[in-house]
């Protein structure tokens, strides 16, 4: 077993007296303040180094008001974050970003209702800079709970209290939708089915008008309700054949839902893309790359949304101290929402 190293802990005092100066001007540097010459800055920044000083987190965060650290909230249960690449691609974006900035990601998650309160009484605890949130449900009471506290979203919000001015991120479910759809149109594909996601998110509402955009006349028994998971996308696929067996194409809210539909098509001898062309949405690498056979589907950049809601974040931290360090001078605008342009990516499916 290592021994731990018994020896005090470098001080402030000591880097002080490494460099030749008072201890007011290693706080100023090291805290990152204003007014401290370009030599002393650099005689400070040695003794740290030569010493291995660690600035105490507890006392920085009295002089500075900040933690370097920002809450990630995923209003998802555990088993549904841990099997969705797309939570860990929007978690990668997010880690390099704070990373980046020299501040830690801290992931909460809520398994249920009750978890809400949990999360609010952390985030209103003064232990993060801010939060960021995604994967929000309409009916998610998380958004009130957490006023005050510095937050960028991950989609648009859709909850009808306090939703206006909320900076997020989010992609062109709209447009990425109706492109798709026109794709499989333009194929000669008349019967166009379409598996959405959970309609109580704004993502799934919107690839659904999408859909809608380009299917006027559609059948109603064209759509079936899906939750965006590998079994809500077989259940949906089986229903829609029951339903409708002479559809000839699907478009699913994401790429797990179209793998769920592929799986159920090829158990009832339908070839893709000669019987039933298939589209999904999100093409999360190398999982659509790797389906059998390689899917069409529609991408949204999943890793840069993530390090967009971390960079707006982060922006707005520094607007903030700003003003306050500054109370009356012009500062940075305020970060503002970022939607994100989707490509339609074709692959052997369709």
């Amino acid at each position: 077993m290592t021994e731990q190293s018994t020896e005090p802990r470098p001080t402030l005092e000591a880097v002080a007296a490494r460099a030749g100066v008072s201890r007011a001007t290693v706080s100023r540097v090291v805290n990152g303040g204003d007014g401290v010459r370009e030599p002393l800055v650099e005689r400070v920044r040695r003794a740290v180094e030569e010493l291995g000083y660690v600035p105490n987190q507890a006392a920085r965060s009295l002089v500075t008001r900040r933690h370097d650290a920002v809450a990630v909230v995923i209003a998802e249960p555990e088993t549904r974050v841990f099997a969705d690449p797309f939570f860990a691609l929007q978690l990668r974006g997010i880690s390099k970003e704070l990373t980046a900035h020299d501040s830690q990601l801290v992931l909460l998650l809520t398994e249920g209702r009750d978890d809400h309160a949990r999360v609010a009484r952390y985030l209103a605890g003064g232990h993060v800079d801010g939060a960021l949130v995604f994967s929000l449900h309409l009916d998610d009471p998380l958004p009130g709970l957490i006023r005050g506290v510095p937050t960028v979203y991950g989609g648009r919000p859709g909850w009808r209290d306090g939703s206006r001015g909320a900076v997020y991120v989010d992609s062109d479910n709209r447009g990425g939708a109706r492109e798709a759809v026109r794709h499989l149109v333009g194929l000669g594909r008349r019967r166009v089915a379409h598996i959405t996601g959970a309609l109580d998110q704004t993502s799934a509402v919107d690839r659904l008008d999408g859909y809608r955009d380009v299917m006027v006349d559609a059948d109603p028994g064209l759509t079936v309700e899906s939750d965006f998971t590998l079994g809500g996308g077989e259940r949906a696929m089986r229903e829609l054949l029951d339903r409708c067996p002479d559809l000839d194409a699907v478009f699913a809210a994401n790429d797990l839902t179209a793998a769920g539909a592929l799986r159920v098509l090829r158990e009832r001898g339908r070839r893709v893309p000669q019987d039933v062309a298939v589209v999904g949405f999100d093409d999360m690498l190398p999982f659509t790359e790797q389906a059998d056979p390689p899917l069409t589907t529609v991408r949204q950049d999943i890793e840069e949304m993530g390090r967009l809601m971390a960079r707006l974040l982060l922006r707005g931290l520094e607007r903030t101290g700003a003003a306050s360090a500054r109370a009356g001078e012009d500062v940075a605008e305020a970060p503002s929402s970022v939607v994100l342009p989707t490509t339609l990516v074709r692959r052997a499916s369709a």
